[in-house]
């Protein structure tokens, strides 16, 4: 898995290039009480307008407030909202734009009417001309594209179908990648897989997916076996097909699917969360992250999105918050003593279908090997719970004068950490019954172990989870520092 502040540092450092259609989305919301009297239709009383950067620019703003830099391509026409995208593009810091003028279409633009009260989307007016951009024009595309991409560390193209990513835009700009060794992510509108040949990475919606590849698509079997003949088909190295409410599959072309449900959410607004999506595939991978990484954050970014109204954008921010949400805990409530209400965590974990972790220890005197092991075991998981040792327990496995500090205020500095999910206390010398209770996915100890001699092996792996070993920091012991400080009172 990962952890997620390192992986943050890594995002600020990065860059992406992001070519798609560029729009302006506006909404436009109001109060409807009444039926017009010259139709039958609603009318909305505007109390309110709001106007965003749009499309293939919602997925560069969304790469800029995840931190990392974006080089964005894309076109606009001669008109008053070809202006506006221009003069808001250059507001945004993390964002150098590059737009081409084609002065024979409209910039994209669609107005929707919101009902407030609602919160339901009434009408939807588009201007827009959904033709394939000139031959001109797409040389000046290409043109734009090309010196740009030796200072991208990936490469996003955002297909909305407008007129920007032509087949011939599209086979340049991942030639001309694929010969630097830059990926490329694509977020698809053709049911031609083929044109996007030599992608790296196509993450296409359940409906997308499906006309493609003229499957329903409705089970998790049926996405793996039908992306198998897409990546033989687009040279790809995965398929990532996003299902909405129903979470995401991902198909690698070496190893298993993965598919990762939908975080409870109330939704708001679907619009863009697509955009998010992409944006922080691009960014994670950049950054280092393997597959199953970026799926989860991209998970928990689409959470964020859809619960804002708008075209929305997720800062670093807000998706550690999705991500550890008990980061903001006060310690009191991530503590569970014997016979607490543990199952009830765990029931609302698995319902989410997140992975959970287990470590143990006395954890007498917290310091920096303890650190290493906790981090490296959230870093393994969605849900870390921390298994202490009651007083009573520690002084049979310690001897008289242990603990040093009692149980509370123990289990209160371990949950004071972000990557500490839960710390529930055991009473009994080993935590044989809490791994049984909790089963857990992975089960993590100090590197000073072997696998055989990690109590609760067997369990988990009965169950198909899996054990991880961190190496230990040298120097560091409880033990030691206890007879030290002694030793200096002394």
């Amino acid at each position: 898995m990962f952890d997620f502040e390192a992986l943050s540092h890594a995002i600020s450092s990065r860059t992406v290039l992001c070519v798609g259609d560029l729009m302006l989305d506006e909404f436009v919301y109001g109060e409807v009480s009444r039926i017009s009297p010259e139709a039958p239709a609603p009318v909305i009383a505007v109390q309110r307008t709001e106007s965003n950067i749009g499309g293939a620019g919602n997925v560069a703003r969304n790469v800029a407030s995840l931190g990392a830099r974006c080089m964005f391509v894309g076109l606009i026409g001669e008109d008053a909202a070809g202006v506006q995208l221009k003069a808001q593009l250059a507001r945004e810091s993390g964002i150098e734009s590059v737009l081409i003028c084609d002065s024979e279409r409209p910039t994209t633009r669609k107005v929707r009417f919101v009902s407030d009260h609602f919160s339901t989307h009434m009408l939807r007016a588009d201007w827009e001309q959904a033709q394939p951009a000139s031959a001109a024009i797409e040389q000046k595309l290409i043109d734009a594209i090309v010196p740009l991409l030796p200072r991208a560390d990936i490469v996003l193209l955002s297909d909305y179908a407008k007129g920007v990513l032509t087949a011939r835009v599209i086979r340049n700009t991942i030639d001309a990648a694929r010969k630097l060794g830059k990926r490329v992510i694509v977020d698809p509108k053709s049911a031609n897989f083929a044109i996007y040949r030599g992608a790296t990475l196509l993450t296409p919606n359940r409906k997308e997916f499906a006309e493609a590849t003229r499957s329903s698509g409705d089970t998790q079997a049926g996405i793996a076996a039908a992306a198998q003949d897409v990546m033989q088909l687009a040279d790809c190295e995965a398929v990532l097909v996003t299902q909405s409410e129903l979470g995401m599959t991902l198909v690698p072309r070496n190893g298993e699917a993965v598919h990762v449900p939908a975080h409870p959410v109330k939704v708001r607004d679907v619009s863009g969360a697509g955009d998010t999506v992409a944006a922080v595939l691009a960014v994670t991978l950049a950054a280092g992250a393997d597959w199953v990484t970026s799926l989860r954050m991209a998970n928990a970014a689409a959470a964020v999105a859809v619960g804002k109204k708008g075209t929305a954008s997720v800062t670093s921010r807000e998706l550690r918050r999705k991500i550890l949400p008990h980061a903001s805990l006060a310690a009191e409530e991530k503590i569970v003593a014997a016979g607490g209400d543990l199952d009830t965590h765990l029931l609302d974990w698995r319902k989410q279908g997140l992975r959970v972790g287990f470590t143990n220890g006395c954890f007498d005197i917290l310091h920096p090997g303890h650190v290493k092991v906790l981090t490296a075991a959230r870093a393994a998981c969605d849900r870390l719970i921390v298994g202490l040792n009651s007083d009573a327990s520690v002084r049979r496995l310690k001897g008289e004068g242990r603990p040093v500090q009692d149980e509370r205020a123990r289990s209160e500095v371990l949950a004071a950490l972000e990557a500490v999910d839960l710390v529930a206390i055991f009473e009994e010398d080993t935590p044989l019954g809490l791994i049984a209770q909790i089963r857990p996915s992975v089960l993590v100890k100090g590197g000073d172990y072997t696998r055989e001699k990690v109590v609760g092996h067997e369990i988990v792996e009965a169950g198909g989870g899996e054990v991880l070993l961190v190496d230990v920091l040298p120097g560091f012991s409880t033990t030691s520092l206890v007879n030290r400080a002694r030793r200096g009172k002394a």
